[in-house]
């Protein structure tokens, strides 16, 4: 006996997506026990108070294109720069930037890229006349110009999802810039073994589900929180505002992202020669990491010599957000070991 539903497929099941993930949510609400739950309550703290993290604004040049891109930054010590997951902003690392255990010893500097948060589409550029589409090419010369801009020496990299995925590039690309990347949800290639006709209708089938004037920006941030929803340390709050996050990008930006993270990035037949006694590589990646299940992110780490892998218990997708307090718990050892690269 068949036990289930359909709603429909196609446009209409993205367009009603939302009202299933609400489902799957309260779900989880009435398997726990805790009732069908709106807000998890936290304590108020009554008096005024401002965060130790300083927004700036730095102009930077790639392929001739100059871009006004927004960075936050907290604390002293060894750079340290952080990357947003695909379609969001640097809001991801807040818990992170505002932790005096670790700004005491990192100058945490977490930045959006172009088109994303407050990093606005170029001026000196008919950016709406173009498709949006990440490459890894425009990341490494990125990087390379935003490091030489703000004048940083051999910084230490951590990014998630895509940013997990470039903390192996980076590695294996321009080992000399960086004491250490650490990968949350790394892998060698997200969609390995395909080929160029398969990949090219995947890309499509992206496009069509992320960049759709049919359907709004709720399906991505709604498929987003719902990844976080049955994860065990995910609460009501985080899942939400990983929505949000998502729910804030301009059209085609989200889709525009997973070019790099499904296509872009691999580096099957190229890990084997990345060189950790160069540039230190650390893996994080969460049991419940749909996204990147921890069999992908042991793949990568089976053919780096050197590199550490940490599997995250009962933490998923975007542990630095979902799950702070138990992600911190598994972040703490690879900081003091980063506290002694040079």
């Amino acid at each position: 006996m068949y036990h289930g539903f359909k709603i429909s497929s196609g446009v209409k099941a993205l367009q009603y997506k939302y009202l299933l993930d609400e489902l799957l949510r309260q779900l989880r609400a009435f398997y726990n026990n805790d009732g069908f739950v709106e807000v998890d309550p936290l304590p108020v703290k009554p008096n005024v108070r401002t965060e130790p993290v300083i927004g700036r604004y730095i102009y930077i040049v790639v392929d001739g294109i100059e871009y006004r891109v927004y960075y936050e930054e907290a604390g002293q010590g060894i750079p340290f720069l952080l990357q947003h997951t695909a379609g969001a902003n640097n809001q991801e690392y807040r818990f992170m930037m505002n932790d005096p255990e670790l700004t005491k010893d990192f100058r945490f500097i977490a930045h959006d890229l172009p088109y994303h948060g407050k990093s606005l589409p170029p001026e000196n550029y008919p950016w709406w006349n173009n498709e949006y589409k990440l490459t890894l090419d425009f990341l490494l010369k990125f990087y390379d110009a935003f490091i030489n801009a703000l004048q940083l020496h051999r910084p230490a990299y951590m990014g998630c999802s895509m940013g997990g995925h470039l903390a192996a590039d980076l590695a294996y690309y321009c080992p000399e810039k960086f004491r250490a990347t650490v990968g949350i949800g790394a892998a060698l290639a997200t969609a390995s073994e395909v080929t160029d006709d398969k990949a090219n209708k995947m890309a499509e089938n992206l496009k069509w589900r992320h960049d759709n004037p049919q359907v709004s920006n709720m399906e991505i941030a709604t498929t987003n929180e719902a990844v976080v929803a049955l994860k065990p340390y995910a609460t009501q709050n985080t899942q939400r505002e990983v929505g949000w996050d998502y729910g804030n990008a301009y059209p085609g930006i989200y889709a525009g992202d997973c070019y790099y993270y499904s296509f872009d990035h691999n580096l099957t037949g190229k890990a084997q020669d990345i060189d950790t006694t160069k540039c230190a590589l650390y893996l994080l990646t969460g049991t419940y990491d749909p996204g990147t299940p921890p069999y992908t992110t042991q793949a990568l780490a089976d053919q780096v010599k050197g590199s550490k892998l940490t599997f995250m218990e009962g933490v998923g997708h975007y542990a630095m957000l979902e799950a702070y307090p138990t992600f911190k718990k598994y972040f703490m050892p690879i900081a003091e070991e980063i506290k002694t690269l040079k």
